[in-house]
């Protein structure tokens, strides 16, 4: 082979190397849940769907993101309607429109930058504002009335931004310590007062039941004194007669002196 060759077929071979290079280099894939936007020299010139993509080498770029469902947990604090200080952990599930993808790189830049630049501000805000309707016993007892309220508000923020709200949760309420204090003071009260009661209705539960007791003896006694009569006396004292005879064996009982005892029975006819 000649030696004149052999610089001229290795130059060939990586020319042919970097054109294959080149070539493989300007497909991409776009995984599932993904969108890519195709920058042509820094500017968003389209945003393409999962799969297998062409780009043009050199002159365009890919940048990719997640249109998946989110979460972010931001930590706030608001005052509430008594000025009590309260703080929150609000945890929010959203995710990017796909068809407006192209515009929330435009104007926030990648996922990371949408959270920190329009979500974690956009819950502080809403926090803040929804908070200020509540004292701090209503932020306990009404909590969902406020979530629902800060979604709804954090859904009308977002959506011009291409931002859907899938759901939010609020994980957990802090008060001051003297503010704990005076709620446990109040619960502790609140169920001595209604023990108290409980005892009260017990005891006039029990003070009816001992006069309706007492009034139905009365009204028996008094019914017993109606029917009781000289003639149903009398005829009481007539059984008592016959049992006493049913009972006598005939022997009379042995004296020493004096009468002997007569059984008498009355004329019942008389």
């Amino acid at each position: 082979m000649d030696q004149q060759k052999i610089p001229k077929m290795a130059a060939v071979g990586v020319l042919v190397f970097l054109i294959v290079m080149v070539f493989m280099s300007a497909y991409f894939v776009i995984d599932a849940g993904d969108r890519g936007i195709i920058l042509r020299f820094g500017a968003v010139n389209r945003v393409v769907a999962e799969g297998l993509h062409f780009k043009v080498p050199f002159m365009e770029d890919i940048v990719r993101i997640t249109v998946r469902v989110q979460k972010t947990t931001t930590k706030t604090e608001a005052a509430s309607q008594d000025l009590q200080v309260v703080q929150t952990t609000m945890v929010l599930n959203y995710s990017l429109q796909p068809d407006k993808v192209g515009d929330v790189y435009k104007t926030l830049g990648t996922n990371r930058d949408v959270s920190e630049k329009i979500i974690n501000p956009s819950i502080e805000e809403s926090f803040k504002s929804a908070a200020a309707r509540y004292t701090a016993e209503e932020l306990i007892s009404k909590r969902e009335a406020l979530k629902t309220q800060v979604r709804n508000y954090l859904r009308d923020r977002l959506a011009p931004f291409g931002i859907l709200v899938v759901e939010l949760s609020i994980t957990d309420f802090q008060f001051s310590s003297e503010f704990n204090k005076a709620i446990e003071s109040k619960q502790t009260a609140e169920q001595h007062a209604l023990r108290a009661k409980r005892d009260l209705d017990r005891i006039k539960v029990e003070a009816q039941q001992r006069i309706t007791t007492a009034q139905a003896d009365a009204e028996a006694l008094r019914l017993q004194r109606q029917v009781i009569s000289p003639d149903l006396i009398k005829l009481r004292q007539i059984d008592a007669q016959i049992k006493a005879i049913e009972k006598w064996d005939g022997k009379l009982p042995s004296v020493t002196g004096g009468a002997v005892p007569l059984i008498q029975i009355e004329d019942v006819k008389k």
